[in-house]
This record gives C-alpha cells, structure tokens and sequence, in this order.
C-alpha cells in the first residue's frame, strides 16, 4: 500500500484522542481519513460503508473494545490492515511485538505514526487469538461474527439460544434464524463457560435460554427454550450435570 493514498478510519472513545490522529494524519499527508468512530461496534460498521484500508485501533474502549474489534474486522472479505493504539505497559506491549502486531504507544508521536502506516499489514486469525491475553480477566465477546454474502454479520452472543457442531462449521442458534461460524465448538466452550454448557458432544446451550428439560417418547431427554421450537439432545453422559446447573 502507498501510504498516500490510504484509506484511514480512526477509532478512539476520546474525540480529542480521534482529533489528535486526523492532524498527524494530516501533517503527514498520509492519505484520507475516510471515517471515524468511538467504539467497536462503531468501528465495524464504519469499516464496512467506508472501505477503509487501515483501521487506527484504541484498546480500551467502552463496549466492545479494539481487540474483539479486530478479531471481527479479520473477517470481513477484505480485511483491513489494523494498528493498535494503545497505553498498555512494557509488558503488555511485548505481547504485541512477539507476535508481530503494529501498535502506537499513547501519547503518539508523528515519525512513530509514519513508520507504522508505511509497513501497513494485515492480520491472521492466530495473531489475534494470541492477543486476547491483554483483555481484562474474565472478558469475553460481546458478539460472533461470520461473512455473509460479502458482508459482515454481526451477532450478540445474549441472543444465542445454542450452539451445535455440524460437519466442519458451527451453527450459532437464535430467534430469528442462525449464523454459520467458522469456529471450533471447544473454543467456544472454553470461551463462554460462564454462559453456555455442554449438553452433547456437539452442543452448548445458552443457559439463560432454557425452558426446562423434557423427557422425549422412547427414551431420552430433550432441552427446549424460550422464543424458539427446536429441541436439543442431551446426552446421556451429561444427563445429570445439566440437571444440576437447571436445579
């Protein structure tokens, strides 16, 4: 990429922080901030109507913060090239360069900023994984996100009633319909433990979703939930911790 004729989103909760990017960007003539935004929610749907090529990232944001931001923007047909704006410590920011992340130490400075949009790269699915050990312990998505016909779909993770494992993808249920992800069911697991259980070799289910437990004709017992008619197999196995966390 010509740094000069990049397209630029800025995302930062602090207008005066978005303010002090655009005029570095723009004393730099470092191409055309062609959006901005002040969450990461904000940010997707930017990067989406603007097409930008290089997303200025903040960490820290109210909401949906920069990290599961990026992780959703690497899903996007094409992807923008993300750089992390951040005042994390020394620590932290080795996370950032063991797994060859650009990142802006706050307060950013105008050669540093230079540097970074002239080495513009994209990033992968494992770079990203491997930064989730900077969110906040306990913090886990706000959303799933999969590409749908180009576009990018965006799904609160409340309104998912279960997940099942279907050949090589996973099938994220809710009210409305479902999302296809392209995740594996144990990294979801391990994910949103504190929100969904196991209740099959193939399944999690949202336990603020379930109805109650049903014993099915022949054998064999049946979750069902709120908004929705599907039932859910649970397996024998795990018969009795599902009845433990519904009592």
């Amino acid at each position: 990429m010509n740094a000069r004729n990049l397209k630029i989103l800025v995302v930062d909760d602090e207008p005066l922080a978005r303010a002090r990017l655009k005029s570095l960007l723009a004393d730099l003539d470092a191409g055309e901030v062609v959006a901005e935004a002040g969450d990461g929610h904000g940010a997707i749907l930017a990067a989406q109507e603007s097409g930008a090529q290089v997303v200025l990232l903040d960490i820290r944001m109210p909401g949906m913060d920069g990290l599961e931001a990026a992780r959703h923007l690497g899903n996007l047909h094409t992807p923008p090239a993300i750089i992390f704006t951040t005042a994390y410590d020394a620590h932290a920011l080795a996370a950032f360069e063991a797994n060859a992340v650009d990142y802006l130490l706050k307060p950013i400075r105008r050669e540093r900023l230079r540097t970074a949009l002239d080495k513009t790269r994209g990033l992968n699915p494992v770079q990203l994984r491997e930064l989730e050990i900077l969110k906040d312990p306990g913090s886990v998505r706000s959303h799933v996100s999969a590409t749908l016909q180009g576009n990018l779909k965006l799904l609160p993770v409340a309104d998912i009633c279960y997940f099942r494992a279907e050949h090589k993808y996973v099938t994220a249920r809710h009210s409305r319909g479902e999302l296809v992800l392209d995740e594996p069911l144990a990294a979801l697991e391990e994910e949103f433990s504190g929100q969904f259980m196991r209740v099959h070799r193939n399944a999690l289910a949202a336990q603020a979703h379930i109805r109650g437990l049903v014993k099915a004709v022949g054998g064999g017992h049946w979750l069902v939930f709120e908004g929705i008619e599907d039932r859910l197999e649970v397996s024998r196995r795990l018969l009795a911790q599902v009845r433990r966390v519904l009592r």
